[in-house]
């Protein structure tokens, strides 16, 4: 992926293509998502002008709305073998946009030439309606040339009205498909070990073999290098849903993220030599959103029967996901490696529920969780 600094909407559309695994042939879905975006737009702007201040994750919802939006009206580009970069330079060529960059930079659909915010007199409200009608008026059928420019005239309009800019938007939305949809290559896992500048005493295990055992109690007991960590810990629900084995979860987030403030708690191998990290990474507060978030994945999971025979984790989850860790070093991880994350710790919490018990063994390096059975056990 090349540097912000010098993405063009030609780079932008090169980059996105490799996410999109509908059919090449068929119109009618990704005609129907753009629909379908647009009216996200449109309802995350009306929480906006509703809710006001109250509101205030409107622009990063926004940003995500238009973004979502621009991904659909690539594929539709490229099943039309129409440039993306020349419908929207094509759109703006009129008195409502400014002309920066250089000549060559126009003609590809420079970000920084098509992002720069110029002052309207159009309402928000008005500039969604018609963006809206623009969508409808390209249902149906695939859409001619002309239906694209007008949808991207209308867009840039609404984006502008919004007072977000498109070079944000487009960023943005890059990073969240690639990292959901593609499998993270070297360079995308570069910088997603966040402890390795400290001592060994400070850091998560980079190979771990835990030990996992319920006793006649009913009650699962963790073990590490011969110690007991943790409490005894029990469903603490009606329902035997085996979430007493769920700390197999944080121990995946270990292998395979680099991350978990409750493991690094239970251990006692926080970043205390660092007052920032111990207090924003590693503190309470770090510990209750990954508990949250896990008891959130699992009330998921068991509608799912926990992700047995399943290959994928829905964008749905896997955006909300995104939304807990905000804020956190783990929101530089790719979605995908959560979505490794969780179908991986799952797959161990399965045959830990199974035999009541068994051997999480994790490796950080290879970001690998397995199960071994405690028959297993030299």
């Amino acid at each position: 992926m090349k540097k912000e600094g010098s993405l063009l909407l030609s780079d932008y559309a090169a980059e996105i293509a490799a996410t999109d695994v509908l059919n090449p042939n068929d119109f009618n879905p990704v005609l129907q998502g753009l629909y379908g975006e647009v009216g996200g737009i449109m309802a995350t702007a009306k929480k906006s002008v509703r809710e006001r201040t109250a509101y205030s994750g409107f622009k990063k919802a926004a940003e995500e709305e238009f973004g979502d939006t621009l991904w659909y009206l690539a594929a539709i580009c490229r099943r039309l073998q129409i440039p993306l970069e020349e419908i929207f330079a094509e759109a703006a060529n009129h008195g409502n946009f400014k002309n920066v960059g250089a000549a060559s930079d126009i003609t590809k659909g420079a970000l920084a030439y098509i992002a720069v915010p110029v002052a309207s007199t159009a309402s928000l409200d008005a500039t969604l309606v018609r963006l809206g009608q623009s969508a409808a008026a390209m249902l149906g059928s695939a859409p001619a040339r002309a239906d694209l420019i007008a949808f991207a005239r209308a867009y840039l309009d609404a984006i502008h009205a919004a007072e977000l800019a498109f070079s944000e938007v487009a960023r943005g939305n890059l990073r969240k498909a690639r990292g959901a949809f593609l499998e993270p290559q070297a360079d995308d896992l570069a910088g997603l070990d966040f402890d390795s500048t400290f001592g060994v005493e400070e850091q998560l295990p980079r190979e771990f073999k835990i030990r996992v055992n319920q006793r006649g109690s009913g009650k699962s007991y963790l073990q590490w290098k011969g110690v007991f960590v943790g409490d005894p810990l029990t469903d603490n629900i009606a329902d035997r849903d085996g979430y007493r084995f769920h700390d197999v979860f944080h121990f995946a987030y270990v292998a395979i993220l680099h991350w978990s403030p409750v493991i690094r708690a239970l251990i006692k191998h926080k970043r205390k030599s660092n007052p920032k990290y111990d207090e924003e990474q590693d503190s309470g507060r770090a510990i209750v959103v990954e508990e949250g978030l896990t008891a959130w994945i699992f009330s998921r999971a068991k509608e799912l029967n926990f992700f047995e025979d399943q290959e994928k984790v829905s964008l749905g989850i896997l955006k909300t996901i995104g939304e807990f860790v905000s804020g956190y070093e783990v929101e530089k991880c790719p979605l995908k490696l959560w979505e490794k994350a969780i179908l991986d710790g799952y797959a161990v919490f399965r045959q830990l529920k199974a035999n009541q018990g068994g051997w999480i063994i994790g490796n950080r390096e290879q970001r690998t969780i397995k199960y071994m059975p405690l028959e297993s056990e030299k």
